[in-house]
């Protein structure tokens, strides 16, 4: 069994994990939270806007923090799975400066040092030598827990026996089959827009692949166009293959524009293929829909012959950041 599979197939013991507060007499309670993270590291955040979308969680993936008129009023989350983010130190640094409400979350690294040195408080994720897209489980007990969400923790610990992920091995591996050659494109509801965002990163990572996604109803205005396959173009629009992340809890009006959609695509020679989203809990739609995508960019990438956990054009990129 390769090191990838293995991840895979034990992903749900994350949900084991029982996260706890280091500095935690230092931690502001807050209803409002602002989350900076880069890549992998802001994908929780993501998530639980999506499960509770009454919750007040403002995402942050750049340089500084942003300029919001509450922020006084949030707990600045800096989240970097390595602890080494260049983005999310300088955010943590401003919040500290500032005197903001501020809580970390990482595995080691610079981040976990000044956490300690400042007091801080943070949560210390799990290093299973697994990349941050690996890591969900992990991420999102421990952005739940410095919420101070105890009800939503042990509702996130039902997963580590809910999810069965060899049961989607096989649907994983027919997708892969069906988009060799081909450019995945991911589409999805608005509403688990972060889920298609997360397939398309497996994708990037993993298999090393270009990879892309779009959100209903706003690809419908624009995006559709350029898939019309007139015949100076039919050649280049075929070498996408699209998949349609279907969820009946969805707005049944988004529901009639992927069917429609698909049947256009279709009659013009696209390919498509529906994912159904499903599970008892919206957390398992979520996760059985992303175990599908570990799946299917696990057998693209032994197609290939990429290694699934190497990033190794990420790690060229930091070092001549490095060097300039």
């Amino acid at each position: 069994m390769t090191h990838t599979e293995e991840f895979i197939l034990n992903f749900p013991k994350q949900f084991a994990f029982n996260p706890r507060i280091e500095n935690e007499s230092q931690l502001q309670a807050k209803k409002k939270y602002l989350v900076v993270g880069m890549g992998g590291s802001h994908l929780a955040a993501d998530l639980v806007r999506i499960v509770y979308p009454e919750s007040d969680i403002a995402v942050h993936s750049d340089y500084g923090l942003p300029e919001m008129p509450d922020i006084e009023e949030r707990l600045v989350v800096a989240f970097s799975y390595s602890g080494n983010t260049e983005e999310v130190l300088g955010a943590y640094e401003e919040a500290r400066k500032r005197g903001l409400a501020l809580a970390a979350i990482a595995i080691a690294g610079e981040l976990l040092k000044r956490s300690r040195q400042d007091a801080v408080p943070h949560v210390v994720l799990p290093d299973m030598g697994i990349q941050p897209r690996a890591a969900l489980g992990f991420s999102i007990l421990g952005l739940v827990k410095l919420m101070g969400w105890e009800r939503e923790l042990k509702e996130l610990s039902t997963l580590a026996s809910a999810l069965h992920p060899e049961a989607l091995r096989e649907i994983g591996k027919s997708m892969a089959d069906g988009l060799v050659g081909r450019v995945p494109v991911v589409y999805a509801s608005r509403r688990n827009g972060p889920v298609a965002y997360i397939w398309k990163i497996k994708f990037n990572e993993s298999a090393k692949i270009p990879a892309f996604c779009n959100v209903f109803p706003e690809l419908n205005h624009n995006e559709i166009n350029g898939f019309d396959t007139i015949p100076a173009t039919q050649e280049l629009s075929r070498l996408f293959h699209f998949i349609f992340l279907r969820d009946e809890h969805d707005d049944p009006r988004i529901l009639k524009r992927m069917d429609v959609l698909q049947a256009l695509y279709k009659d013009r020679g696209l390919g498509v293929t529906v994912i159904p989203m499903e599970g008892a809990t919206a957390w398992g739609r979520i996760f059985n829909s992303l175990l599908t995508a570990d799946w299917a960019a696990y057998y693209l990438a032994l197609h290939y012959g990429t290694e699934p956990e190497a990033v190794p054009l990420v790690e060229e990129l930091k070092k001549r950041m490095r060097e300039r």
